[in-house]
């Protein structure tokens, strides 16, 4: 008996059913609607945060448990109505915004971007790492060449808070 136990247990493990189990577990941990609370970019070599849209940006971020996700950010004190080309390229500069599929692996999830305010984004895929305490997720995404930095080796961490 003990040994068809061991072998049923091998063959879950080796058919993916168990990680499937463990995706759907930290997927409906994540899936949720969460509003920012912070974003800062943090400078890989000196460790300084520097906020990339303002002290208090907004936006919202959806995961649904089906693993698709949407998000837009906004920074703090946009125009709120852009009538010149200088306002329009300020308004781009100071948001974000992609939809995509995602998939959960541990503490990491990757999203396939299929709609994005920069087209650039469309087709790639965003890797981050995230945890959960409680209420709040916290996103970081891989350090890259921050164009708003001068083009210094940055990551990105997002603070979310739950949506009840």
């Amino acid at each position: 008996m003990f040994k068809r136990a061991i072998i049923f247990i091998i063959v879950l493990c080796s058919s993916g059913y168990m990680t499937k189990m463990a995706d759907a577990a930290d997927i409906s941990q994540l899936a949720g609607t969460w509003k920012l609370v912070s974003f800062v970019m943090v400078d890989e070599e000196t460790k300084k945060q520097e906020p990339l849209y303002g002290a208090h940006p907004n936006g919202y971020l959806i995961l649904l448990p089906e693993g698709r996700m949407m998000t837009v950010i906004t920074g703090e004190n946009r125009k709120s109505k852009p009538e010149t080309d200088e306002d329009r390229v300020a308004a781009f500069k100071s948001m974000l915004a992609y939809s995509g599929t995602y998939k959960v692996d541990g503490d990491r999830f990757v999203t396939k971007v299929d709609t994005a305010w920069n087209q650039s984004w469309v087709g790639s895929d965003q890797k981050r790492t995230y945890r959960v305490e409680g209420d709040q997720l916290t996103i970081i995404s891989m350090a890259q060449p921050a164009v708003n930095f001068e083009n210094r080796m940055m990551h990105g961490e997002l603070v979310w808070q739950r949506v009840k």
